[in-house]
């Protein structure tokens, strides 16, 4: 390549004669990963010049001839016909290089006028990652509404509820849907609050001063479907926010898939036996033919270290830049692609899960034992008026009863030795033995009894419409 073919073809070419080495070259580029962006790019280009034309900038038969030549290249790319060349460092430079050679450069000159990278690349991400995060927020609605549905169709099935990976109480299969559901939920919500700070307009902020020619930024932003416009110049072209708090969120929604990820492997595992894997989110052993492994779950699990490193990553990368511009910020786009598709794939297969996986509900059942009835026999006393601090003592009393004699239940406890341990048990005590009484009780607003489970999912599907 020679020295003036470089030069020639970059935007920042003309102060400098001589090549760059090679390897600074591909250092530099950022083609290979932001061209994924052209969509946003040319979009920004074609209204910019709508805004260079209201000020006489361009004419109106050169902003013709520059829209036709960038839907020209909008198709090329769409049909995987663009054809990249040396120079080409980053969408923008391909963009206006080819618009030069489809219409000439005496008029594609001009698109960049008042114009810098600085807040073309900072529109362009914007515009992406508003998408994005659209498409995510769908996406992420259809994963919730496969969870609701699911739990207002097996409302009835009990199960027990876990706390220190112990069992503890008995609640509903629906129950834990709806948990998972809830958090899913509020990432939900907290996605339309990013996006809403997403789709702020940097364009018309120059390199970082502002525009020389006083072009309309509320024109710009209108055209674009920006909802404000970011008011200093400095911070529009150096604000990356918006790509640590799409990271941030990813990372916060990956953590809750890997914990949801995580109960469905132990819960799909022979020892507890309470659901099974469709065999499209499965794979085999290549050793034991016995083996159903749980492989979609653990990818997720697994995948969440990798958003959560590309958080940790860019944010070590902007820690100590000083203001406006500065080429470290090109460290943004990789991590945040990377992330965003994770993301995308994560739900997609998640959903994929939730909605094919069959649950046995008679395991689950067998899995309740009258041990995680024990609150539910301290709160018997506290319904006779006893304190509950000296119940929780009569009760553990009645289970260390039921070990020593053998018994497999604290109800196999007979009437009499209820009465040794405490006068207060009456006939009636031997009724808060049943797991849907005790399920049932519980229908306080967040309970695991039905009427409170069914206003749970009710909500949730309120704040997803």
């Amino acid at each position: 390549m020679s020295s003036e073919q470089p030069s020639e073809n970059k935007l920042w070419g003309g102060r400098f004669t001589g090549a760059t080495d090679p390897l600074m070259d591909l250092y530099n580029a950022s083609l290979p990963y932001d061209k994924v962006m052209y969509d946003a790019d040319l979009t920004g280009t074609k209204i910019y010049t709508v805004g260079l034309n209201k000020l006489g900038l361009i004419t109106d038969e050169e902003l013709s001839a520059i829209h036709s030549g960038l839907e020209t290249i909008r198709e090329e790319w769409k049909l995987g016909k663009f054809v990249e060349k040396p120079g080409d460092e980053d969408i923008h430079t391909a963009n206006e290089r080819r618009l030069g050679e489809i219409i000439g450069r005496n008029i594609s000159g001009k698109v960049h006028t008042g114009r810098s990278r600085n807040d073309q690349v900072a529109t362009d991400m914007r515009i992406f990652v508003r998408e994005a995060l659209r498409d995510l927020s769908a996406k992420l609605k259809v994963f919730i509404e496969t969870i609701l549905n699911r739990a207002e169709g097996e409302i009835g099935v009990l199960m027990p509820g876990y706390t220190h990976l112990q069992r503890a109480q008995p609640i509903r299969w629906a129950h834990w849907l709806s948990s998972y559901a809830t958090y899913f939920t509020e990432d939900f919500k907290r996605l339309q609050q990013i996006i809403t700070r997403v789709n702020q307009s940097p364009l018309g902020s120059g390199a970082l001063a502002g525009h020389p020619y006083g072009i309309d930024r509320e024109l710009l932003a209108t055209g674009l479907e920006f909802e404000g416009i970011i008011g200093n110049s400095l911070t529009a072209v150096s604000d990356r926010d918006f790509v640590v708090e799409s990271l941030f969120w990813c990372t916060l929604f990956m953590n809750h898939i890997s914990r949801f990820s995580e109960d469905l492997i132990l819960y799909s595992s022979a020892e507890f036996g309470f659901i099974k894997l469709a065999d499209a989110y499965s794979t085999g052993s290549s050793l034991m033919p016995q083996k159903k492994n749980p492989d979609s779950l653990e990818l997720l699990r697994g995948k969440s270290g990798r958003v959560f490193g590309e958080l940790a990553g860019f944010l070590m990368s902007i820690k100590s830049i000083p203001s406006t511009y500065n080429k470290d910020m090109q460290e943004d786009k990789e991590p945040l692609f990377d992330a965003l598709t994770t993301v995308e794939h994560s739900i997609l297969i998640a959903t994929g899960v939730i909605s094919t996986l069959n649950i046995n509900a008679e395991n689950m059942q067998n899995a309740l034992t009258m041990d995680m009835l024990a609150t539910d026999l301290a709160d018997y006393l506290v319904r006779k008026g006893v304190p509950f601090r000296e119940t929780h003592h009569i009760s553990g009393e009645c289970v260390r009863k039921a070990e020593e004699e053998g018994l497999s239940g604290i109800d196999k406890l007979s009437f009499d030795q209820f009465k040794e341990i405490d006068e207060r048990f009456d006939t009636d005590v031997m009724d808060t033995f049943d797991f849907e009484v005790s399920v049932e009780r519980r229908d306080a607003i967040g309970g695991t009894a039905k009427s409170a489970v069914l206003k749970q999912l009710q909500s949730l599907k309120d704040s997803l419409n």
